[in-house]
């Protein structure tokens, strides 16, 4: 009897099982999911990772990422961390400021980059505009940034109590945050420009976080709950400062060699922008690693050159072959279309093609 009872429960189990297989059939089996991808140890940097080589003095190496092919350089040259920065707003879409970037077109650049980048902690930038009103709009934006976006956390530009509050929030809702202190070019319309921070007593100690301006602060930043700030174009005996201050690591741009690591913009540490406009806006603090929008144009204007000259394609950038048993059947058929004319237009190219071809 119970073995009669049990060839039914083994029969609905199997039924039930290939009923869930066959309503899952549909979705592919690596799928790239909303959210953060996986994080084991020996493929994603975490974010606990990075606390840990702050801990063992280990500097730290992050370089902004907009696209695909920039997330794979990044991804080949072992860097810890990708920042999708707001500064897209300006290196990739001409813009003189970071203000007019949506969240939506935010989400298209986090996208491209978490298909390129397979091993950085990828970090996305929260637009100006898309996190100051209230804690519910900074929480909403931030999750679409890892839902819609893929990212393993968000950056914002720390600095007023609301945006302390903002990092607050989200930190409280799961998603890890890293600060932003010093220069921050969502605030330009505030700080008049793009000026370098804490030159004297007051902002110095403004943004070292000392006394009444805590709010305003890495240490502000740091007791939100943010797992890192970036410190932009402070003195260096500034960052040097703040380091020390703070338990969690600061990544300096701009800020010196005291921080516990650096970031630079992709394009400007590439050299890669040579239009007038770019070098109005290329900073002072950045170090060209390489001369790569020189090597672009190069190669764009030999291109020109020889497209022009018509040694571009050539018999190695032709693979492409027609049977020469096939040429006469083909030139037969355009004929009997009415198309003399490409007919003989076709002959010529196999003439030049094989000119030796005996007629």
């Amino acid at each position: 009897m119970a073995f009669t009872a049990a060839v039914p429960r083994a029969a609905f189990l199997s039924r039930r099982a290939g009923t869930m297989i066959r309503s899952m059939s549909n979705v592919p089996e690596n799928t790239v999911y909303g959210g953060p991808k996986s994080q084991s140890s020996d493929q994603r940097v975490t974010v606990t990772q990075i606390k840990q080589k702050h801990k063992k003095g280990e500097p730290i190496t992050m370089v902004t990422a907009y696209d695909y092919p920039s997330a794979v350089h990044l991804d080949l040259a072992g860097i810890d961390i990708a920042l999708v920065g707001d500064s897209a707003a300006m290196v990739v879409h001409g813009y003189d400021t970071t203000l007019p970037i949506t969240l939506d077109e935010m989400l298209v650049h986090c996208r491209a980059v978490a298909r390129g980048a397979k091993r950085p902690l990828l970090v996305g930038d929260l637009p100006f505009g898309f996190y100051e009103s209230s804690s519910i709009q900074a929480i909403d934006s931030a999750v679409r940034l890892l839902k819609e976006g893929a990212m393993d956390a968000i950056k914002l530009e720390g600095g007023a109590p609301s945006r302390i509050t903002a990092a607050k929030s989200i930190v409280e809702a799961g998603i890890a945050v890293m600060g932003h202190v010093g220069l921050t070019p969502q605030a330009i319309s505030v700080l008049g420009g793009f000026r370098p921070q804490g030159r004297n007593v007051a902002s110095a100690v403004k943004v070292c976080g000392i006394g009444e301006l805590v709010v305003e602060t890495a240490l502000a930043l740091q007791e939100a709950g943010c797992f890192s700030v970036v410190l932009e174009c402070v003195p260096p005996l500034v960052a040097a400062a703040v380091t020390s201050a703070l338990q969690i690591p600061t990544i300096g741009i701009g800020a010196g060699p005291f921080c516990s690591g650096q970031v630079l913009v992709y394009h400007d540490l590439l050299g890669m922008m040579q239009h007038p406009h770019h070098a109005k806006v290329t900073p002072k603090f950045c170090k060209q690693f390489a001369q790569v929008g020189d090597v672009i144009n190069k190669a764009l204007v030999d291109y020109k050159e020889e497209v022009i000259s018509g040694t571009f394609p050539g018999a190695a950038h032709s693979p492409y072959k027609i049977n020469p048993a096939d040429v006469d059947g083909f030139l037969s058929e355009l004929q009997k279309l009415g198309l003399d004319q490409a007919a003989s237009a076709a002959a010529e190219a196999a003439e030049k093609i094989n000119p030796n071809k005996s007629k």
